[in-house]
């Protein structure tokens, strides 16, 4: 039998999940690993986090952190952030990556995070202002290019280059 996952205490489909930046792993199941790895969190589900954010393994605390950073719209979470006390160098891992990243994350209508490169596709039938066509939902935009600006990507629809609503594009995995 394998090990609970450490987030949520699951046994189910288990496997070892590495945590980016030193090396070290932690078991999470089948629902928290894809969450952890970037995709939309379910904030319902992370409600487990209120007992195991207390774990005294760092690679738990590091990856309870993570997950509460990026849910800064719950109460409880924010919350749960403020009030968790993890060492200074656990806190210092747990932030590697943060300064890193370029300004804003881009996020497409789902809240999946886009990086340049990315292919997406149109959720809704789109008014091309100057170029006098329709891009049509379903299209896919392929290499996308990010900018300054988080709420747009750059991306090439019937080959004219345009600037895209992030609210109306689904990440294509």
């Amino acid at each position: 039998m394998s090990d609970p996952c450490a987030l949520c205490n699951s046994d189910e489909s288990t496997s070892s999940f590495a945590v980016p930046s030193r090396g070290e792993s932690v078991t999470l199941c089948g629902v928290c690993a894809p969450q952890v790895a970037g995709a939309e969190l379910d904030p319902n589900h992370w409600y487990c986090l209120q007992e195991t954010a207390w774990s005294q393994e760092p690679v738990v605390q590091v990856v309870a952190w993570r997950l509460l950073k990026r849910l800064p719209d719950d109460a409880w979470a924010r919350d749960l952030l403020e009030q968790l006390y993890i060492e200074d160098d656990v806190l210092a891992w747990a932030r590697e990556g943060e300064a890193a990243e370029e300004g804003p994350t881009v996020r497409d209508v789902n809240g999946v995070t886009l990086a340049d490169g990315d292919s997406v596709t149109l959720i809704k039938d789109l008014d091309v202002k100057g170029a006098g066509f329709t891009a049509k939902r379903g299209t896919l935009v392929k290499n996308i290019r990010l900018g300054d600006d988080p709420t747009h990507v750059e991306g090439k629809v019937n080959k004219v280059a345009i600037y895209l609503k992030t609210a109306f594009l689904k990440k294509v995995s």
